[in-house]
């Protein structure tokens, strides 16, 4: 008997040729059947199909395809406005779904979902590959054994170098209408990190953005980079010639529908920030200090928890001018060490794939027969809405400078709404400031 899950993959660009097609069929064929791709660009569509190695049919139409094929699995690697209309018509079909983050861009589109999920007793799983890092896991190892104590404050910065960074406003992204902004597609891997590590909820977000380097703050622009007069003197002309995947899925498919990979940085109609920093509270009352920078000659994070015990803390590198070796270094720091050492080294070693080994436990969890979940790492619906909500929450106060409650976005997300409100009003620093 074939117990193999039949899925379709809706959406053809870097993402969904490789990470759900080509490497997922290349490590779980045996638990996992391609039975149709779907795309809007048909020729984009075709050239996945050959990078990805199958004979499924190609379709131009979701609703055909799902009535045709009737996959029990959908997976979703659209563009992020797109992912609750896919989503809910995958979910009536009958199929489960697995999304890319962000699961969606509004506190409409969450609704849809969660609503769809319910009424038709389908699953959504949201791709949080960064839960599934071998690093990340150890922290929630060491977190979960109360090694520092209750955590009481979080510092976590994220940088993105001048080659990804620059990659969000080449592209759809760079559109708040598209992407929600970087709060919400980028960040939403950090926040639900945030929320994971913390088993909590976020009460209230403060934040800063600005646009400084990208958009209308470049020197000059031009059509695209292919097209542009500058390219001799940009420092981010990007030679797609120089990409055979890139310039194959992308270059000849853009006479089909317009859309250039190679998208100028600085077109004046990009309307997200580049530059952003966050204050967030937790309902288990940590605080939380973010930033997100899109243009440093580094790429990797540095965090660290703040906690009654001590400390834990990580600086992980990801792309650097300079060597480093392929292992992640934890520090834990104890304040009242007792017979333990007063400072932990703890090393972690990058696995191969995606994400130091991440994108394949990832893969393992959901695919697997006997895969088990100790850690919580496999998230749903639920936490795919509340790393957006936090998203939602920083863009809309770092344009109006108000704090943000997200009981007040969606309040059928938090059963004791009413108690976390009066919580926070209890707060006079933070009542003053609340929005009317």
């Amino acid at each position: 008997m074939d117990n193999k899950r039949r899925f379709a993959l809706v959406g053809t660009g870097n993402r969904g040729t490789t990470m759900w097609g080509r490497d997922l069929l290349a490590g779980w064929r045996g638990l996992v059947d391609l039975v149709a791709i779907a795309d809007t660009n048909a020729l984009r569509a075709e050239r996945a199909r050959t990078m990805i190695a199958t004979n499924a049919p190609v379709y131009g139409n979701v609703d055909t395809m799902l009535a045709e094929t009737r996959p029990d699995l959908v997976i979703v690697c659209t563009p992020d406005d797109t992912h609750d209309d896919i989503v809910v018509r995958a979910l009536e079909s009958g199929a489960d779904v697995i999304t890319e983050k962000p699961m969606s861009t509004t506190v409409e589109k969450i609704r849809r979902i969660l609503d769809a999920e319910t009424r038709t007793g389908r699953r959504v799983d949201v791709s949080f590959n960064y839960r599934f890092a071998p690093t990340a896991a150890r922290i929630k190892e060491l977190l979960n054994a109360g090694e520092i104590g209750r955590v009481t404050s979080v510092d976590f910065h994220w940088y993105l170098d001048t080659r990804h960074g620059a990659d969000y406003f080449r592209r759809w992204h760079a559109y708040t209408e598209r992407s929600g902004s970087l709060f919400v597609h980028k960040a939403t891997h950090h926040f639900d990190l945030l929320n994971w590590y913390l088993d909590s909820d976020p009460d209230a977000v403060s934040a800063f953005a600005d646009l400084q380097m990208y958009g209308r703050k470049g020197p000059f622009r031009g059509p695209r980079c292919k097209l542009c007069p500058h390219k001799s003197e940009c420092d981010f002309y990007l030679d797609l010639e120089t990409d055979p995947f890139l310039d194959s899925l992308y270059e000849e498919p853009s006479e089909i529908d317009g859309y250039f990979r190679d998208g100028c940085v600085f077109r004046e109609d990009i309307d997200i920030p580049d530059t952003m920093v966050a204050n967030i509270r937790y309902r288990n009352d940590v605080h939380v200090s973010y930033s997100l920078n899109t243009f440093q000659p580094i790429e990797g994070h540095h965090i660290a928890f703040n906690g009654t015990k001590g400390r834990i803390e990580l600086r992980q590198y990801e792309d650097q001018p300079w060597e480093t070796p392929a292992e992640d270094m934890i520090l834990l720091v104890r304040n009242f060490p007792k017979g333990k050492p007063a400072i932990e080294r703890i090393t972690v070693p990058h696995f191969p794939g995606g994400h130091y080994g991440g994108d394949d436990r990832l893969r393992n969890t959901l695919f697997a027969p006997d895969a088990t979940d100790p850690l919580g790492q496999r998230a749903g619906a639920r936490a795919g809405a509340m790393s957006v909500l936090c998203g939602i929450a920083a863009l809309q106060s770092s344009r109006t400078g108000k704090i943000v409650r997200l009981v007040d976005l969606m309040p059928e997300l938090f059963t004791d709404g009413a108690q976390a409100e009066r919580k926070l009003a209890a707060n006079a620093g933070w009542t003053a400031h609340f929005p009317s």
